[in-house]
């Protein structure tokens, strides 16, 4: 699946590289426009410590990840995959297992206990890729109250 000579990922830290993930992020953050995107990275990086990563192939960012780093009583120190997306034209090419596999590393490298995500309930298709081919485990419904 991912042709490891043509595919890099790398963790995007401007605003140049933030603004070149943006046409794939929109993919999944449909509501968002690029200035809104690249204020809410910004804050998020500097007081969440947040971290974007691109997964480029043949040097054009085609997924993308967001996550950040936890401590819950629940969780215990762990990482919160906040975005995941992979353009739409290159689906299932494996890219998505790659961007996760990528961020499963970075937290047992930083000393994190696991990783967690949430799903929308509409995307029944991430739901199986995150349990069966990624072996997440479903733990819990997550809720939003709106303000």
């Amino acid at each position: 699946m991912v042709n490891k000579q043509t595919v890099v990922i790398k963790e995007l830290k401007s605003d140049s590289e933030w603004s070149e993930a943006f046409p794939v992020m929109k993919q999944l953050r449909t509501h968002l426009d690029e200035a809104s995107y690249l204020d809410l990275v910004q804050e998020a990086t500097q007081k969440e410590d947040y971290k974007l990563a691109g997964l480029f192939e043949n040097g054009k960012i085609v997924a993308v990840t967001g996550f950040m780093p936890m401590i819950t009583l629940y969780n215990g120190k762990s990482i919160w995959v906040c975005d995941l997306v992979t353009s739409s034209d290159v689906r299932s090419m494996g890219y998505g297992a790659a961007l996760l596999d990528y961020v499963q590393t970075w937290a047992k490298e930083n000393g994190y206990e696991n990783v967690s995500l949430s799903s929308g309930l509409q995307r029944i298709d991430a739901h199986r890729f995150y349990e069966h081919k990624m072996e997440y485990d479903k733990v819990s419904y997550c809720f939003l109250k709106r303000l």
